[in-house]
């Protein structure tokens, strides 16, 4: 801290909103997580690439959470108190109620979640205008961020949704208004997902081109013309309403939010590496790769100077870390991914038997049986002849193309547990080929990577760690923290109490180093050669694709 460290103790409270969970965190000033709560919030797929959540439900989960965390706490120590949240879209009308994203007009389902794909068209339109603004979302505009969504509900849902809209937010903002009554948005999120210039602000001519010129007429007001750096802080702190609902004190600091992704970056990417063999220490903080992984992963490079990457998001302008540029790779689903793998699997409940009557968790369990089947060769080499290709959601980055699907190639008539544990140590393989892939993307465009800092539930799973050191040849560092995300969160809070003088100070202050995992460079040669498979079955992929779809 600026003058020392406050006495007595301060905390600061992280709540974290996830796809499937709300978590929260109590925390110090020194990064130490002190108390931890979860709670699942609801989901609904009406319809096959329709995901949806209810804004109510995962507020009422958010007040849950913050209770527990604080219980037993001096109240009055508790400084700040920061969000973080999936890219989600919360549509409310000119009151601030829930409106419905679907068509059966169910008001509760107000959001659309990231992972929604139900505005395909919307985005083939878009990215055909080539417009500039797409220049910084890797020359093509995902599905996935707003734009598209916003022109689907225009388009799909005029009278029941789109007419009585008032207020379209980010759910990071979305929360941050919940708790302060302030609607002014973070630079994160608008700058990610809503085509926002950190320094030209809102370009009037993209929305008048794809058809959105609703937002101009009105300045902005329903999308946000308020715009704030992550961890300032918001208006005069938490209302009386909500204080009483997430039970902190009124007027309790509330930071402007980050995405779920940006805060476990900010959460991971500034520790102090002194002292543990890595080559990263004498280097920039731009030589380090944050990957924050979890349903999804993101893969967050910052850079001094904009970098342009194909295919990859940005560059955005202090969207993550003040004063840097950030490039955001990802793959859409990860996490998501090896659960379909292995739960469609037909030794699935074998699996879970045995997994269940030794305690462990189905990966703690398929890990060790990898170790018992491997013999003596190391245990990466089981998958010589079995290769995936990960992409079962679309391929964000770096190839941009949300039509490509998933592959495996080498299957063979076993159905048993060893053929269950190998198809799994090939689709971690696979998506640990998909971060070398982004890597190389970013490089070619400039970019410098010599370290990854790995967050999020996958890099709780020291298979997946191993995997991503031996396959990218870099150390990877995990935290000592595992909540990550949470402490970039909490680290929020403790920028907008105003007990750290930046966003950097609190960065070094509240990250540390937990443990490092070194690349066994004695298998490089066999994931070389893996990885031009790798390569091979995407092009393979687009051939077929040419083929079935020729005259």
């Amino acid at each position: 801290m600026s003058g020392g460290e406050p006495e007595p103790r301060s905390y600061y409270v992280g709540v974290d909103v996830g796809t499937g969970s709300v978590r929260a965190a109590l925390v110090d000033q020194r990064g130490v997580l002190l108390a931890f709560a979860d709670q699942p919030i609801d989901k609904w797929e009406p319809q096959f690439n329709h995901h949806e959540q209810s804004s109510e439900d995962i507020w009422a989960a958010c007040c849950v959470v913050t209770k527990k965390v604080v219980q037993g706490i001096d109240l009055s120590r508790i400084r700040g108190l920061g969000f973080d949240a999936t890219c989600s879209l919360v549509v409310l009308d000119k009151q601030f109620h829930p409106l419905p994203v679907n068509y059966e007009g169910d008001f509760h389902r107000n959001i659309i979640m990231w992972l929604d794909h139900r505005a395909i068209s919307q985005v083939h339109r878009i990215n055909e205008t080539k417009h500039s603004v797409l220049q910084c979302v890797g020359g093509m505009m995902s599905v996935e961020m707003q734009a598209p969504k916003l022109l689907w509900l225009k388009e799909n849902l005029r009278e029941t949704c789109w007419d009585k809209a008032g207020h379209f937010f980010d759910l990071p903002d979305f929360l941050s208004w919940k708790a302060t009554g302030v609607t002014a948005r973070s630079l994160c999120s608008l700058v990610c997902k809503w085509t926002y210039s950190a320094e030209k602000g809102w370009d009037e001519s993209f929305w008048k081109m794809i058809g959105l010129e609703d937002f101009v007429a009105d300045n902005y007001s329903k999308i946000g013309n308020e715009v704030l750096s992550p961890g300032a802080s918001l208006g005069n702190g938490l209302t009386p309403e909500a204080a009483r609902e997430l039970g902190l004190p009124v007027g309790t600091a509330v930071a402007a939010s980050l995405i779920d992704a940006h805060a476990g970056g900010l959460g991971v990417i500034g520790a102090d590496v002194t002292g543990h063999g890595l080559i990263c220490e004498g280097q920039p903080v731009t030589s380090r790769l944050a990957v924050i992984c979890g349903t999804s992963s993101c893969h967050m490079a910052i850079s001094k100077d904009p970098i342009f990457v194909p295919g990859v998001w940005g560059p955005y302008f202090s969207a993550m870390v003040p004063g840097f540029w950030l490039n955001e790779g990802g793959q859409s689903v990860t996490g998501k991914l090896i659960d379909h793998v292995v739960q469609g699997h037909a030794a699935f409940p074998e699996l879970q038997a045995k997994a269940t009557a030794r305690c462990q968790s189905v990966y703690a369990y398929l890990n060790s049986h990898l170790d018992l089947i491997k013999k003596a060769q190391p245990v990466g080499f089981l998958t010589v002849d079995l290769h995936v290709w990960p992409d079962f959601h679309g391929n964000r980055s770096p190839l941009a193309d949300l039509t490509l699907k998933g592959m495996v190639t080498g299957l063979t008539l076993s159905q048993d547990l060893d053929d269950l544990a190998i198809l799994y140590l090939a689709t971690v393989q696979a998506i640990a080929f998909g971060t070398r892939f982004i890597i190389e993307a970013m490089e070619a465009a400039g970019h410098s990577i010599s370290t990854l800092f790995l967050c999020g539930g996958l890099s709780k799973n020291p298979l997946f760690v191993q995997m991503h050191a031996d396959i990218t040849g870099m150390p990877v560092v995990l935290s000592q923290e595992v909540e990550s995300v949470l402490v970039g969160a909490a680290l929020l809070g403790a920028c907008a109490s105003g007990d750290f003088a930046s966003v950097q100070e609190a960065m070094t202050r509240m990250s540390k180093v937990g443990k490092v995992m070194f690349p066994r460079h004695e298998d490089k040669k066999y994931y070389d050669k893996k990885y031009q498979v790798f390569r091979k079955l995407v092009e393979h992929q687009k051939e077929y694709s040419a083929i079935m779809n020729g005259d």
